[in-house]
């Protein structure tokens, strides 16, 4: 298994082990540059969101992600936590519906419109 697998198989098992809510981990090497994998959760509460952003960022830092951040520190309904080949979103159920990253991110992209 390769680093970066390895990495996104360590957020998926956090994720789990602190009650996030279905979760997604969808394969981008072939849409998309800008990760190798998203992975995709909700979270029961806005406290929730965060405290589960905080432990992916603790897990990519100590596996060696060290221009890793939180985006929407302000928001109380989503989190994305960049670690550079993996990006993770942690949602809040009715804003996870509303988005659709899934549906967005698993239909297969022709490979003319992966630029991004």
């Amino acid at each position: 298994m390769d680093k970066t697998s390895n990495l996104k198989e360590i957020v998926i098992n956090t994720l789990d082990n602190n009650k996030a809510q279905n979760i997604v981990s969808i394969d981008l090497k072939d849409k998309s540059s800008m990760a190798d994998y998203m992975i995709i959760a909700s979270g029961n509460s806005s406290r929730h969101i965060q405290a589960l952003s905080e432990q992916v960022l603790e897990k990519f830092k100590i596996n060696g992600v060290k221009n890793s951040k939180i985006e929407g520190k302000e928001s109380s309904e989503w989190k994305l936590v960049d670690g550079i080949d993996v990006i993770v979103h942690i949602f809040h159920p009715e804003k996870r519906k509303f988005y659709e990253l899934e549906k967005m991110w698993s239909e297969l992209i022709p490979k003319e419109k992966l630029i991004i």
